[in-house]
């Protein structure tokens, strides 16, 4: 399974290693250059069985994915920023995954041309648990290969509903 993780801060490079270290293929993007050279750094320490390499554009990082991962911060502009670029970029294929516990998956789904392929994750991707956000759009077969990529960095997963009312909306007064 081949994995673009964008984003090489604290958590990004963390999950970046512990797919590699579980044997997964790892392409990781950051604009900054340090993340990267931290990340390469730390994959040497390791000495996994997965592949880990960096990536200078969203666009290289993604080319081959079966699923993309973003670690920008959970703020709608943000999210909405990398969607885009991600949707435009991966090949039609790619699962898109966020980590997100702020944000509707069915709002974030519904500004891409792949809702069906947008799975959101709330619980942080650090931990030995997680939720998957059911969106109003995804398929299951994109719930499928998120939890299969998480189990196999020892990450347990389950499913639950989007929550019903959008939190695009701020504030109804």
């Amino acid at each position: 399974m081949k994995i673009a993780i964008i984003g090489a801060g604290r958590l990004g490079r963390a999950f970046a290693l512990r797919c590699a270290a579980a044997g997964l293929d790892v392409v990781l993007e950051d604009v900054m250059p340090a993340n990267l050279r931290r990340a390469q750094d730390e994959y040497a320490e390791l000495g996994v069985a997965g592949s880990l390499r960096v990536a200078l554009t969203v666009e290289d990082a993604v080319r081959e994915a079966d699923v993309a991962v973003d670690f920008v911060p959970d703020e709608l502009e943000s999210k909405l920023e990398i969607f885009s670029l991600l949707d435009r970029m991966a090949p039609p294929k790619t699962v898109l995954c966020t980590p997100t516990d702020a944000l509707s998956m069915t709002d974030l789904a519904s500004c891409t041309y792949r809702a069906a392929l947008c799975v959101g994750v709330r619980g942080g991707l650090a931990g030995e648990a997680v939720e998957l956000v059911r969106s109003r759009f995804v398929a299951e077969d994109s719930l499928r290969v998120v939890a299969g990529m998480l189990a196999r960095v020892g990450i347990a997963a389950t499913v639950v509903e989007d929550r019903e009312e959008p939190m695009l909306v701020k504030n109804r007064e």
